[in-house]
């Protein structure tokens, strides 16, 4: 796949203090780091996060409508257009979302917004995850789950405090989702921001070799099909999917092997009711060439989308 021309965006998570911005300070003061632009969004009236981000180069950007609504993408397109036009050699831009925020509205911006996506491109999700109160925020917190299931990393944070359990946390991270990396809080930047965990999502699938469930109605799991599809059927279905199941497809993310061309695969991804454009691949990226899809789902069962992909596949096929 050809390198990406555009401007990387990083989207930054994580629930209520679960030290967003004490990760993103620390890594703001390495060098590699020196021409990033940030961009932060609050919740509340008054923020003052933004404040709290040292940041040598530039101000930071602040969104003050933290409940990640239509406005809020009003607010990211404009932030992102006030980067554009200070013309600053930026190499990458960090979003730093509330600790209320679901990734799926910006992400929306993102990918689906014309004039945004001409010049900046998703670079992945990166949630972090308290290692003392982030089991309980997890099970009291629908909003820490997605965070999770959205995730293409997960950093635990706070693992030298008295009543930290990296390990159970640990655990639990990988039942909601096992294809995440999970990378210490020391990791370096290039670790956190790189863009390789989308584009390459072979090392999932073994991860969802078995249908995993994560309890509060979360499960992972992959379907699998052995010869290619019809992609404009297979796109008419996924979009449908997408929109009839919205907030509880948590994930998707696969290979799609179709009848026009079987030796190159398409890329799907996807979070809640956003999916991104497929990207063609040039080849496949291993000697499996099946169609394979992995799937977090919040309420929403295997065997109910595993019966609507049947049916589309027989239609289809006649």
């Amino acid at each position: 796949m050809a390198p990406d021309p555009r401007l990387p965006v990083a989207v930054l998570t994580g629930f209520l203090g679960s030290g967003k911005t004490t990760l993103l300070n620390r890594l703001l003061k390495r060098p590699e780091l020196a021409e990033t632009a940030v961009i932060v969004n609050e919740f509340g009236a008054i923020g003052i996060d933004h404040l709290l981000i040292e940041h040598a180069s530039e101000r930071p950007i602040l969104l003050g409508n933290g409940c990640v609504c239509c406005a809020l993408r009003d607010d990211l397109r404009r932030a992102l257009e006030e980067l554009r036009r200070r013309g600053a050699p930026f190499r990458r831009v960090v979003l730093e979302t509330t600790g209320l925020a679901e990734p799926a509205p910006i992400l929306q911006t993102l990918i689906h917004d014309p004039d945004v996506a001409k010049g900046y491109a998703l670079a992945g999700i990166v949630a972090t995850v308290d290692a003392v109160t982030g089991a309980g925020a997890l099970a009291r917190h629908e909003e820490a789950r997605r965070q999770v299931a959205a995730a293409d990393r997960l950093v635990i944070t706070k693992t030298d405090l008295a009543g930290a359990d990296a390990p159970a946390l640990e655990a639990r991270l990988r039942a909601i989702n096992p294809g995440a990396a999970i990378v210490p809080a020391s990791a370096r930047e290039g670790v956190l921001f790189d863009d390789s965990a989308r584009s390459d999502p072979e090392r999932w699938f073994g991860t969802f070799a078995e249908p995993r469930h994560a309890g509060n109605g979360l499960q992972s799991f992959c379907l699998v099909r052995d010869r290619p599809v019809d992609g404009d059927g297979f796109a008419l279905w996924l979009a449908s999917l997408a929109a009839a199941s919205g907030e509880r497809l948590l994930r998707i993310k696969g290979f799609v092997a179709t009848t026009a061309s079987p030796d190159r695969p398409y890329l799907v991804q996807g979070v809640q009711h956003v999916l991104s454009p497929p990207v063609q691949l040039a080849a496949w990226p291993s000697d499996d060439r099946r169609t394979r899809l992995v799937f977090i789902t919040d309420g929403l069962s295997r065997d109910l989308i595993a019966k609507t992909m049947e049916v589309w596949d027989d239609f289809t096929s006649r």
